[in-house]
Formats: structure tokens, sequence, C-alpha cells
């Protein structure tokens, strides 16, 4: 993480820098179009793009731990792993599942997801078409219980 920080703290100081050399030729040139205030554009501009750049590998990284530290939380509170740490004693009425549990309802919800983006209208007969690794039957006790 500190080497992403690090890369978008350059390329932001390589913008701001090239944006006063910008405003540098310009004020030398009076105002004027010279081949000095074409490279300071230049530059501005390749530095700007760079600074893009860096900014969305930061946002990249940022979605992919908010990702990761939501697909925690989640197993961490479907498992009850939650209420044993010290400091978070909060009851959520729900008995915990195991995690190979939750990651069998995870791939079921994932293989619908699929199957509503290719339009294959298993959803309208989900209950009588559902995806053969789909785990939600009478052999699993908590589905037979809803």
């Amino acid at each position: 993480m500190d080497s992403i920080v690090d890369s978008l703290n350059n390329a932001y100081q390589d913008f701001v820098g090239a944006a006063a050399n910008v405003l540098e030729a310009k004020e030398l040139s009076g105002g004027q179009k010279t081949a000095a205030t074409d490279v300071a554009l230049e530059n501005f501009k390749q530095k700007w793009e760079l600074f893009r750049v860096s900014c969305d590998q930061a946002e990249e990284f940022v979605e992919s731990v908010k990702q990761r530290v939501g697909s925690e939380c989640l197993v961490d509170e479907a498992t009850g792993s939650v209420s044993g740490r010290s400091g978070q004693g909060g009851v959520t009425g729900l008995p915990p599942i195991s995690a190979v549990r939750l990651e069998q309802m995870s791939k079921a919800v994932r293989w619908l997801v699929i199957e509503l983006q290719h339009g294959s209208g298993a959803a309208g007969g989900a209950a009588g078409h559902a995806h053969p690794s789909a785990p939600f039957d009478a052999r699993f006790s908590e589905d037979a219980a809803q």
C-alpha cells in the first residue's frame, strides 16, 4: 500500500510541477505561443495522463481491499467469529453457519447471477431449474427449515 501511496504522491507532485512550468513559460513569453510553451504544455499533458493512471491504480487497489474486507467481515459474521473477538460482543440472533456452507451459498448466488446476466430465464423457474451445483435443497437442514 505504501508503494501505491508513494506512486500517487510522486505523480501528483510531477503534475503540479508541470503546471507551474506551463505558467512560468507563459509568463516568460509574455503570453505568446512559443516553442518553450509548447514543450511545457506537452510535458503537462504527459504528467496529467500519468497522474490519472496513478489515480486509477489507487482506486483499483482501494476497491480490491474493500471487497476483501467485506468478504472477511461476511465470513466472520456468518461463522460467529466476530463475537469471539474482544470488544465486539454483539449478538445478531442468527445461528452461525460454517464457512463451507457460506461458500456453497455464495457459489449458488453467483450461478444465479450468471444465469440472469445471460438471460437464460432460469430466474422465473429457479425452484425447478436450479443449477446442478446449487446447494439449496432438502439435504441441508437450514434450507428445509425455511
